[in-house]
């Protein structure tokens, strides 16, 4: 039987479809093309943002600056007819490492995802001016 070329690879760049976060774009961070025993057809993990921070201005205070800052991540394992892969990647950030070792796609290791993707995600949202220079 041939194999099948892995297209959905980690940091492959998608638009959600179907559901809660439909039109939402995601990085898939774990991918499988055959499926598991659990979900017997094709699925990933996605991260991505189900809130974008809102914008500031300079005569916000710290504290409204800072709740307005927030990011909203969401980590979801879908089937794979329910996203469209873009031609775009993202290579700048290690996703391999936020999943932990021995982990399946279940929805137990799902929730303890999110937390480690925001604290990924926050200090390159806090600190725009070290984001432009490459730093």
């Amino acid at each position: 039987k041939p194999k099948m070329v892995k297209y959905l690879k980690t940091g492959k760049v998608v638009v959600v479809t179907r559901g809660k976060y439909a039109g939402r774009k995601a990085v898939v961070v774990k991918s499988s093309q055959n499926g598991t025993r659990d979900r017997p057809y094709a699925h990933a993990m996605l991260a991505g943002l189900d809130r974008c921070p809102k914008p500031v201005t300079k005569s916000m205070s710290k504290s409204k600056i800072n709740k307005r800052s927030d990011l909203y991540p969401f980590v979801k394992v879908m089937n794979q007819q329910h996203f469209i892969p873009t031609r775009y990647s993202y290579d700048e950030l290690d996703f391999a490492k936020l999943v932990p070792k021995g982990a399946s796609n279940g929805e137990q290791h799902v929730a303890f995802l999110i937390d480690p993707f925001q604290h990924l995600l926050e200090p390159i949202w806090r600190n725009p001016i070290r984001r432009r220079n490459n730093e």
